[in-house]
């Protein structure tokens, strides 16, 4: 009788650990997760997932909050993944400079040996105001023209 309980015992316990070890078994292995989460975030670039114990950790830079978020949504339906921890950062925006204020101060430096001048930049054109000597007008020309500037549109007072 004692046999057969030990016997009865040894079996469940065989079977429990087969049923442990098949289940264990038919869970997808991480780096098959991350071949699958890489294969789903293509074309998202500057960023990457890493797995551990089937959790994804998506690190990087994106361009945008909607590219972020969907691509958070694909890593995290893809088959094995149990949670997705995101470490990523968005890009800030791009400064945009006006070529007009770079051309403004260029224009103000240029013109700071001629105080009685001043000057506008407009779409690449300097308007240029105020008074000058007729001897200086050629100097301030110029240091203008070297700017390369659309137009120089005098409409300063040429003085003798």
């Amino acid at each position: 009788m004692i046999r057969t309980r030990m016997r009865t015992r040894g079996f469940i316990s065989a079977v429990t650990l087969s049923v442990a070890l098949a289940l264990t078994a038919c869970a997808p292995k991480d780096a098959d997760i991350k071949a699958a989460a890489d294969t789903a975030i293509v074309g998202v670039s500057g960023v990457s997932v890493a797995v551990t114990n089937g959790v994804a950790t998506i690190s990087g830079q994106f361009a945008d909050e909607a590219t972020r978020t969907s691509t958070t949504a694909k890593v995290a339906a893809v088959k094995g993944v149990k949670s997705v921890a995101d470490s990523s950062t968005i890009a800030p925006p791009p400064v945009v400079i006006s070529p007009d204020d770079a051309l403004l101060t260029s224009v103000a430096a240029a013109l700071a040996a001629f105080p009685t001048l001043s000057a506008t930049v407009s779409d690449g054109v300097v308007t240029l105001n105020g008074e000058i000597k007729r001897s200086d007008l050629p100097m301030a020309m110029q240091a203008l023209s070297a700017l390369n500037p659309k137009k120089i549109d005098n409409k300063a007072t040429v003085k003798k």
